[in-house]
């Protein structure tokens, strides 16, 4: 009986220790792979793309969450002290932070994706008021735009881990192949519309809208929802152009685009330019689009 409880007990050391390893090894992948922070989920879905198994991506804005106002937890800040890469991208929070950021974190490459774009001015008022001078930081929304940030994602990646520069480069050439079919379907929705213009609550979709000859007509009035007299232009300008739908961000609350529907007997359809899944969500936004305005 002492010998069968011997082998057993023999097995169950070696079990645990083949568990153990594998735990360290699992930890030591983990240290191996390239730290790297983004501010958004969709250039999350970018580096992962690019970067596959090689890196381990943490991005600051989670689900429901607004780039406009949001501030880094403690333990986020405590994390970039790991990371090897920032990429930033332009959103409102960005402006406040990065600077602390980088002074919290001097090895930290905070890298701008915005690099070798044409940036264009975000529609900030209407009703005969001056539009903002503000760059609209919505680049993510034009897959021609993703190209190029992708081409920069690349070159980062490879800088900091050249052994793995084929790797990246070969995730880079499937990535902008599925970019440009993408970018050919949006295309062929976005040309059938009855009507180019978009009646939006938060400017948005600029990029997207000049990439496919369309047209956002936004609600909100210099990062504010409208006033009385403001509100009344836009029902007055929905009934104009017919417009029937009215489409808002999932993060906003938008109270002054139900305000608009009601009055013209439109409706309001969330869709969502933060979601993760960068090339479905776009396909999927298209659909609604299409489909709310042939209804």
């Amino acid at each position: 009986m002492d010998r069968v409880w011997k082998c057993r007990l023999l097995v169950f050391l070696i079990l645990l220790l083949t568990l153990a390893a594998g735990l360290v090894s699992a930890a030591d992948f983990r240290q191996e792979r390239l730290q790297v922070f983004v501010s958004i989920l969709p250039q999350k879905f970018f580096v992962e793309r690019i970067g596959g198994d090689a890196v381990q991506v943490s991005v600051l804005v989670g689900p429901g969450q607004s780039p406009a106002v949001y501030e880094p937890l403690p333990q986020q800040m405590a994390a970039l002290a790991e990371a090897a890469l920032y990429f930033r991208i332009g959103v409102p929070f960005e402006t406040i932070w990065m600077g602390r950021i980088e002074e919290l974190n001097p090895r930290l490459k905070v890298v701008d994706t915005r690099q070798g774009l044409q940036l264009r001015r975000i529609e900030g008022a209407r009703g005969g008021q001056a539009e903002l001078e503000v760059a609209d930081p919505h680049i993510w929304l034009d897959p021609l735009l993703v190209k190029v940030q992708g081409e920069t994602i690349y070159k980062e990646l490879s800088l900091a881990d050249p052994s793995k520069r084929d790797f990246y480069g070969q995730n880079l050439a499937e990535f902008l192949a599925e970019l440009e079919q993408l970018h050919q379907e949006l295309a062929a929705i976005f040309s059938s519309l009855p009507t180019p213009k978009l009646m939006v609550f938060h400017p948005a979709w600029g990029y997207l809208a000049d990439r496919y000859g369309l047209e956002q007509i936004p609600i909100e009035v210099e990062g504010k929802e409208p006033g009385p007299r403001a509100l009344a232009e836009f029902v007055q300008l929905a009934e104009t152009e017919g417009i029937k739908v009215i489409f808002v961000e999932e993060q906003s609350s938008a109270q002054a685009a139900y305000s608009v529907a009601e009055a013209v007997g439109a409706k309001v359809v969330k869709i969502d330019p933060l979601a993760e899944d960068y090339l479905s969500n776009l396909r999927q936004i298209a659909r609604v689009i299409q489909k709310e305005q042939e209804q």
